[in-house]
């Protein structure tokens, strides 16, 4: 990978590792089906004018949207709005990798090989750790809870977006742009029944500088730079060698919500970081690891 484009790697993973302090942000004066709503307002408007729909099915395109782009984030936005700290979230929301290994076995019959056993095993008790900390003055068992079933959403979207690969080369900033408007109606109607008219005038009434801010980042930053880019990345080398990135988010969400928001960790949520982040590894590494350790078996 040349130069430039780890630096573009590296700004991507930041942009989206303080994304979860932006969220925090923005839920300070917005409430969450709301920000949801004008988040992908700005990711679909003026760019679906100018961008072609994707040539996939009409169903693979709702679903995309309705898992990855209003699952995912109004399950995301209503956790920490009720209770999940931001630097936690950034890791528990990574527990997709789980999700997705789960729905691919039951979903696309794939088997699971040794590494995806130990990686589920040690992530899911560190998950099983996490959860077991939760306390209203923390982090809430709901907020933990709605971040685990935003978690599953995004696992569900991998295996419609699995889908929508074999179907050749798509577009993915055409993908992201269109899958992005779906969600404004599902998210306006949502806030209109469950936070009401009255909290939405009121909200975009006195809405300062901050969340017109907040906004901004999700739809063109976190969403249409950090997609857009990692397209790019994922089309111009392997897999291998750009996917693994992703593990740094919440190295950097964690570290970001240390540094701005003062929120600490205790001993056990600590230990349950690190099982959780252990099993990432396994899952992306563990194969390259046992293929070494054969070969050397071997020699």
């Amino acid at each position: 990978m040349s130069t430039k484009d780890w630096g573009l790697a590296l700004l991507v993973v930041f942009a989206w590792g303080i994304n979860f302090v932006i969220i925090r942000f923005g839920l300070e004066e917005l409430p969450p089906l709301l920000l949801g709503a004008l988040r992908f307002a700005l990711v679909a408007f003026p760019a679906v004018f100018f961008v072609k729909r994707p040539t996939i099915p009409l169903r693979l395109l709702l679903s995309y949207g309705i898992t990855i782009s209003f699952g995912q984030f109004a399950l995301l936005f209503l956790a920490m709005h009720n209770g999940m700290p931001a630097g936690l979230a950034s890791l528990v929301l990574q527990s997709q990798m789980l999700f997705t290994l789960i729905f691919a076995r039951f979903l696309l019959n794939e088997r699971w090989q040794l590494q995806q056993f130990l990686a589920i095993g040690v992530a899911g008790a560190g998950l099983a750790l996490l959860a077991s900390q939760t306390s209203a003055d923390q982090m809430t068992f709901v907020g933990f809870i709605l971040t685990i079933a935003a978690a599953s959403c995004w696992g569900m979207g991998n295996i419609i977006n699995r889908k929508i690969a074999q179907l050749g080369k798509i577009n993915l900033m055409s993908l992201i742009v269109w899958s992005g408007l779906l969600p404004i109606i599902p998210f306006t109607v949502a806030s209109y029944w469950f936070e009401g008219p009255e909290l939405i005038v009121s909200s975009l009434a006195q809405a300062s500088v901050q969340s017109f801010a907040v906004v901004l980042y999700l739809a063109a930053i976190a969403t249409l730079f950090g997609y857009g880019s990692w397209a790019y990345l994922m089309r111009h080398y392997p897999a291998s060698q750009v996917a693994p990135l992703t593990m740094l988010v919440p190295v950097v969400g964690l570290l970001t919500a240390w540094i701005v928001l003062d929120e600490t960790l205790s001993m056990i949520q600590g230990a349950g970081i690190a099982l959780i982040m252990a099993g990432l590894m396994i899952n992306t590494f563990g194969s390259r690891i046992i293929k070494q350790l054969k070969a050397l078996s071997t020699a």
